[in-house]
């Protein structure tokens, strides 16, 4: 079958991005409307139908309501924004937003035992064997990032034994904005990716389909970390209190 050439960025995508910005920096503020379709258009120098696709991404996206008559106004995102929002979140201006980076650690440390003790109630025998055969990869990486890869995987094997659509969609978007910072977290993650016993607690607690005692081992296994996580956090909005002081 052969290639077509393809733009490595469309026209509507530039100015889905460009509006979505305005949104997430507070440029563009909840309640304020946006200019016209043809405004829009001749600011940015493309076609109205450019200007109406990208809008209606935006408005798919939560970040502004588009009504006959009054055009579109930009809506406040934590009302009404979804979860695919965190990877724009997380990271503004190139550096580590703090307390989205806090929201991000807590939801993983409540979300992570409940799907454990899904799991443990629902995991059948092919599900136990891919957990364990990432457990094993896990075991055997020596080095930390590959380890914090290979954690992730194992999360992503234990929520398809949860069978929980909503816990699987919420996993996307929480591991997509944790992602970019994993060279980053790899010397705070260890002590958790490196503990294989804890993570055969949880498997064995799998097995023997025990939702108790998973949810206790999953929640074993991941407080370490979070504890950690949250007073580097904290650290950070310190820090960033500090230096707006400082201004």
């Amino acid at each position: 079958m052969p290639f077509e050439p393809v733009t490595q960025q469309s026209a509507p995508e530039i100015v889905f991005d460009q509006i979505v910005e305005g949104v997430l920096s507070g440029d563009l503020t909840a309640g304020e409307a946006l200019p016209s379709e043809r405004e829009l258009a001749r600011m940015l120098g493309v076609s109205r139908p450019t200007v109406r696709e990208a809008l209606k991404r935006v408005a798919a996206a939560g970040l502004v309501t588009i009504r006959q008559g009054d055009g579109a106004r930009v809506q406040d995102i934590a009302r009404a924004g979804g979860l695919d929002l965190l990877p724009r979140l997380l990271i503004r201006g190139g550096a580590l937003v703090p307390n989205v980076a806090r929201s991000i650690v807590e939801a993983r440390a409540a979300v992570g035992p409940e799907v454990a003790r899904l799991a443990a109630q629902r995991a059948g025998d092919d599900d136990l064997v891919a957990i364990r055969s990432i457990l094993d990869h896990l075991a055997a990486e020596p080095e930390p990032v590959g380890q914090q890869v290979a954690a992730l995987e194992f999360w992503s094997a234990v929520i398809d034994a949860a069978d929980s659509i909503a816990f699987r969609l919420m996993y996307n978007s929480l591991r997509a904005a944790y992602e970019p910072a994993v060279p980053a977290l790899a010397g705070v993650l260890e002590p958790e990716v490196g503990n294989i016993e804890g993570y055969r607690a949880l498997v064995d607690a799998l097995a023997a389909h025990e939702p108790e005692r998973a949810e206790a081992a999953a929640r074993a296994l991941l407080e370490p970390a979070t504890t950690a996580l949250l007073a580097l956090c904290e650290a950070l909005e310190n820090a960033e209190a500090d230096e707006e002081k400082g201004r």
